[in-house]
C-alpha cells in the first residue's frame, strides 16, 4: 500500500487514526449503551478480532477505556487499565465531548493521568460524542504484574 493510501485510510478509518494494527488484542473497559459503535466496529475490523472484555486475563496490546464523569475515580480506572498492557502500550481514554452527559474536564484527565503514572501523547476526535486521549506508561516505569 502506498503512503498516500495509508494516510487516506487514517482519515477515513477511526481505528487507523488511533494507531491500532491487525492481530492486536484490544481490551475494552466501561462499555455501555452510549459508546460509539462505529468506532468499536472499525477497531474490530482493523484488528481482525472482537474487542476483549474486562474479564480478559492476559496482557492486551491496547486498552479502550470508556469513562464518564459519574463512573467513579478516574485515577483508579487509569491505574487499573495501565496494569492490563505492557509498558509503552496505549490506554485510549474515551470521554464524552464538551456539553455531553458525563463530560470530564481536561484538567481532571491531566491530573488523573499524571497521578496514575501515564503520559498523554495526543487527543483526537473519536466520534460524534467522544474524545479520545492516548495515554502511555513510560517504558520501564512499572513492574510487570
Amino acid at each position: 500500500m502506498s503512503a498516500t493510501a495509508d494516510h487516506a485510510e487514517e482519515r477515513t478509518n477511526p481505528a487507523a487514526r488511533l494507531g491500532f494494527q491487525p492481530e492486536q488484542v484490544v481490551q475494552e473497559i466501561g462499555y455501555d449503551d452510549d459508546v460509539d459503535q462505529e468506532l468499536r466496529e472499525s477497531i474490530e475490523e482493523l484488528i481482525g478480532n472482537e474487542l476483549v472484555d474486562e474479564d480478559y486475563d492476559d496482557v492486551a496490546d491496547a486498552v479502550v477505556l470508556w469513562f464518564r464523569e459519574d463512573d467513579g475515580d478516574l485515577t483508579d480506572a487509569l491505574v487499573d487499565a495501565s496494569q492490563l498492557v505492557d509498558d509503552g502500550a496505549p490506554v485510549w481514554l474515551m470521554t464524552p465531548k464538551t456539553g455531553r452527559d458525563g463530560y470530564v474536564e481536561p484538567s481532571d484527565i491531566n491530573e488523573a493521568s499524571q497521578t496514575a503514572g501515564l503520559s498523554q501523547t495526543k487527543s483526537i476526535n473519536a466520534g460524534k460524542d467522544w474524545t479520545g486521549s492516548r495515554l502511555v506508561t513510560p517504558k520501564g516505569a512499572k513492574s510487570k504484574r
